[in-house]
């Protein structure tokens, strides 16, 4: 019998929305030996981890947990924990992961209501108002940023909007969390996850959440644990979460005091994301903002610098990613997969109304870095001219090593 080799991934720099490279001590942390999941290290390493990503969330919130899961798993979490059935819940959609906001919120069995504005663009406070007013919801779900459109919604003013009408509020901070300004508390958010695989550098599997006291108010009020291992005197709601792996009421039991068996943490993920977190807080949290900004502009310049257009309002692009207009008469797929096979590059495509017209290229995590970018940028150039693409000679890197020379 023939058995497979060990695996034995293709060197890759993954420059594309998401997932990207992971930082190596990430990697290293995620290969440490597992210990039971009520070993006083385990759970000595959940605490301490809760403590970072308070950090990072900039939160005081005490319910700040991981949901073991992609990305996609904390968002669930959050709207069937959060939503009854037949709850208002009001999304603006600006991309594709707006329409995903809705779909899950209609799987709880909300009552959505959407509001959009094309592809490219973002919500004046304006009309987040109007439509808070008009529809009167239990609950604001709205995507911080989009990789989709890598549009990133200014999200500032919206918490005092919702505070004043009496609406929770909530926002899918996946593609955003680490790159970009986040400032839960101070913007009045009730609640925000994220996953790993973008700014925050590391492998998809794990999905930090975070919680304030009036989101934390209305999970308690639909606790129901589970018969085996229920004890006398514990609640049992009638309007109970619909999912018992996404009920936020057990596993915020699981993650505090009382340690309540829900699941087996995924001790693996659990150390790749406290290693995210602590090296995102031991650079700096405004210091890492700060250099996704500086090699998000690089890029930016870059791939103007290559003669290319770039996607939607600029002024409210993610530092993080840039959609490029592909050039005509280049096949964006066969472009892309030229950059993959004879340079390792990975670059992304769209959804959409954008598939097959933009390439998506992230700068984020451990690909924030100067040699990632220039190296990207000289690829390209090369993949352009073999398409026939009339791109300036140098053009892409020397307008990034413009930017870098005026930061320096």
């Amino acid at each position: 019998m023939t058995f497979p080799a060990p695996i034995d991934p293709p060197a890759r720099l993954l420059m594309g929305p998401g997932p990207i490279s992971a930082y190596p001590s990430v990697l290293r942390a995620m290969s440490a030996p597992l210990v039971g999941q009520y070993d006083p290290f385990m759970t000595a390493t959940m605490t301490e981890t809760q403590e970072l990503y308070r950090q990072v969330w900039a939160t005081e919130n005490d319910a700040t947990v991981l949901v073991d899961g992609t990305s996609r798993a904390g968002i669930e979490a959050a709207m069937v924990s959060l939503v009854r059935p037949g709850d208002r819940v009001l999304v603006p959609i600006f991309g594709r992961f707006g329409h995903l906001l809705a779909e899950i919120a209609e799987r709880a069995m909300a009552e959505v209501h959407t509001i959009e504005v094309p592809w490219g663009e973002v919500f004046p406070v304006s009309a987040v108002r109007e439509a808070i007013e008009r529809v009167k919801p239990h609950l604001l779900a709205l995507v911080q940023g989009d990789t989709s459109t890598t549009m990133l919604q200014p999200l500032d003013e919206i918490g005092e909007l919702c505070r004043a009408n009496g609406v929770l509020f909530y926002t899918d901070a996946t593609a955003s969390l680490g790159g970009n300004a986040f400032e839960m508390d101070a913007w009045g958010l009730d609640a925000a996850t994220a996953g790993l695989q973008k700014c925050l550098g590391g492998p998809s599997g794990s999905a930090p959440i975070s919680l304030s006291e009036a989101a934390v108010e209305v999970i308690r009020s639909r606790t129901r644990i589970e018969a085996g291992i229920r004890e006398a005197g514990d609640p049992s709601a009638a309007d109970f979460v619909r999912s018992n792996y996404f009920d936020l009421g057990m596993i915020l039991d699981y993650w505090g005091p009382r340690r309540l068996n829900h699941h087996t943490e995924a001790t693996t993920m659990l150390y790749g994301a406290r290693e995210c977190a602590r090296v995102l807080l031991l650079e700096g949290r405004d210091a890492v903002i700060d250099r996704h900004r500086l090699h998000g502009e690089a890029m930016l310049a870059g791939v103007r610098g290559l003669g290319l257009s770039v996607f939607g309002d600029v002024a409210h692009k993610m530092s993080n990613v840039v959609a490029v207009e592909i050039p005509e008469g280049v096949p964006g797929d066969a472009a892309r997969t030229a950059m993959l096979d004879d340079f390792g590059i990975e670059i992304g495509t769209s959804f959409g109304p954008l598939h097959g017209r933009v390439w998506r290229i992230g700068t984020m995590g451990y690909n924030a870095r100067t040699d990632a970018v220039l190296q990207t940028l000289a690829s390209l150039e090369t993949v352009l001219r073999r398409f026939g693409a009339p791109v300036p000679a140098g053009g892409g890197v020397e307008a990034a090593n413009d930017v870098y020379r005026a930061a320096s």
